[in-house]
């Protein structure tokens, strides 16, 4: 079999005499040519530490008989993004990622990749990257989870529901910051919570976007088994990173392509794992625009159905006590695989040219979990504390519930959809009439809740914000300044067609879908509004207008009424990439991606 860069190399006299100007040698020519690509760079804590990975790629490549070339698609960082005109950028650069990483492996042709990421956007755009070049081998390999910072005893938050309050993890500055402005807390307290939330590179630690898609790369077969949330200062990273550069040029002398690997029956799995591990609300956007590259279609109600009556099992941060870096500790993927393995296709292939169901089996002998619960010992022993593995990824049948984690909304607000993580979500609020008030932008929004202009019962909506309107951003400020409050967190909904940090809580509500910008019903409601939400049901309604109730035709007539009179939606942007992005972004419940 002539490898795919040794054709190229046929139809391109000038291939040679530009790669030997870079210093390559004669004989590296005719290697399997391998690209390693990476998110690396100095934008924040998940990507700046990832060219030592890189290098162990490199180094395995290049004495595994393959000749590997350095590729880098530096990432932004969501956490800067927050609280200004930045955050618009997130999703539409998870796109740009995807194009670029596009040009840079079909320009020069390679016969695989080593792809190398850490966060929120860098891991779906990688993903969909290797689904965009399915016909060549791939493997993921990602930068891990930052470590949880120790706190002393003076700056330990008091706080009874959290069973681990001394270890601070960033998804806690939102609270905090809103608790700092309505003067509970110090400026000096809130400041050292600052310079002391990300002790170390690495992922946020917590089960938002960037773990949660770590942990869906590993599902979907891509990754090495457990190699997903170790702690990025781990030396058992650096091994992944060179054995992934190994096994990679074993893929491709065997031919397995990702196609041959990522499959409906692989998303399928991802999902049920996403189910148990209470993943972010985004992976429910990622994971049907990585479908998609694959030529797969996935929509939200995929996620609807197999999270219903499946076992959430994780006890991890936001929706749990502890940081994402025990999620490691307590076996990772693997350990929540075997304790979901009758929902799972253990047939499908992985990158180790075996079948799930070999890769757990082999697991089991290779010491892998002994080698986990002996480091979870020894966390236990440092923070004084008996920490079983149970209780961070429960027993099947000791779940924390048992019908999944997200539910898919619909009704006349939402036609398409929107989602909740109803784990997060207080129970009493499940079934429950609410008063709209509606804001066209999150700076009014947040200002009304800090401010005390918000009441319990009522439904904030921030609308305008879908991908059409500023590009999606997150919401997370606004959800934390609800939950922080005790008066509003039991009783108030945030309803957006924009998105949340996977680091969300409470009862919010997103993507909602046609959104604003495209004359969805979101952008008709009006201050008094009746709005029902029915997790049950999986339904979101518009039934009362002026608190008074409707019927479901008297709520069409209003609808149709208020459509009429709707004055359409302008972007304020005329140029550059969010142009773009709002005129071809398709909904949020299809995955977001640029059409």
């Amino acid at each position: 079999m002539m490898l795919r860069s040794q054709k190229v190399r046929k139809l391109a006299p000038e291939m040679d005499p530009l790669r030997l100007g870079m210093g390559w040698k004669l004989d590296d020519l005719e290697k399997p040519q391998i690209m390693i690509e990476s998110t690396y760079g100095n934008s924040h804590p998940g990507s700046s530490h990832l060219n030592q990975f890189v290098e162990e790629a490199v180094r395995s490549v290049d004495e595994n008989g393959g000749k590997a070339a350095r590729y880098y698609a530096t990432d932004m960082c969501d956490g800067m993004g927050q609280g200004h005109d930045g955050i618009n950028y997130s999703l539409a650069h998870r796109d740009a990622i995807v194009n670029l990483i596009e040009v840079q492996a079909n320009a020069t042709t390679f016969d695989g990749g080593v792809f190398i990421a850490s966060c929120d956007k860098a891991m779906p755009a990688m993903l969909m990257s290797i689904g965009r070049l399915k016909e060549m081998s791939a493997i993921m390999v990602t930068g891990g989870v930052m470590e949880a910072f120790t706190l002393p005893p003076e700056y330990t938050e008091d706080d009874p529901g959290c069973a681990i309050n001394e270890l601070l993890t960033l998804e806690q500055i939102g609270k905090f910051s809103a608790q700092y402005e309505r003067h509970e807390i110090p400026d000096e307290q809130l400041t050292y919570y600052k310079q002391h939330a990300c002790p170390s590179c690495g992922a946020c630690s917590f089960m938002g976007t960037a773990s949660t898609m770590q942990v869906m790369a590993e599902s979907l077969g891509l990754m090495l088994p457990g190699t997903a949330l170790m702690p990025a200062t781990a030396p058992e990273l650096r091994q992944a990173a060179y054995d992934a550069g190994k096994q990679l040029l074993q893929l491709v002398r065997q031919g397995i392509t990702a196609a041959d690997i990522v499959t409906m029956k692989s998303f399928e799995n991802a999902i049920m794992v996403h189910a148990a591990i209470s993943g972010s609300t985004n992976a429910v956007m990622h994971i049907p625009a990585i479908a998609h590259e694959f030529g797969i279609e996935i929509d939200a109600d995929t996620f609807d159905r197999l999270h219903r009556g499946a076992h959430y099992l994780l006890n991890i941060r936001p929706a749990g006590d502890w940081p994402a870096q025990y999620f490691y500790y307590a076996g990772g993927v693997p350990r929540v695989m075997e304790e979901i393995k009758e929902m799972l296709h253990l047939d499908v292939m992985t990158v180790t040219g075996k079948t799930l169901g070999e890769n757990l089996e082999d697991l089991k002998k290779s010491g892998y979990y002994e080698h986990c619960d002996g480091i979870l010992k020894s966390k236990s022993q440092a923070i004084h504390r008996d920490i079983a593995r149970t209780d961070i990824i429960r027993d099947f049948d000791h779940a924390i519930g048992t019908n999944g984690s997200i539910a898919i909304l619909k009704g006349n607000l939402a036609p398409e959809g929107a989602v909740i993580k109803h784990t997060a979500c207080p129970p009493g609020m499940f079934n429950s009439r609410l008063t709209a008030r509606p804001f066209d932008s999150e700076e009014e929004a947040i200002d009304a809740i800090l401010h005390g202009k918000v009441k319990p019962g009522d439904a904030v909506f921030i609308r305008y914000e879908g991908p059409r309107g500023s590009g999606m951003p997150e919401m997370f400020y606004t959800g934390e300044a609800i939950c922080s409050d005790p008066k509003l967190a039991a009783s108030v909904a945030l309803i957006t067609d924009g998105r949340f940090s996977g680091a969300s809580r409470g009862p919010v509500i997103g993507h909602v879908s046609p959104e604003a910008a495209a004359g969805g019903p979101i952008a008709l409601v009006k201050e008094g509004d009746l709005i029902e939400l029915n997790l049950e049901k999986r339904s979101l309604n518009i039934v009362g207008v002026n608190g008074v109730e409707k019927t479901p035709e008297e709520m069409d007539v209003v609808l149709s009424q208020r459509k009429k009179g709707w004055k359409g939606f302008k972007s304020k942007y005329t140029k550059g990439i969010l142009k773009l992005y709002a005129q071809h972004a398709v909904s949020a419940m299809k995955g977001a991606y640029m059409d």
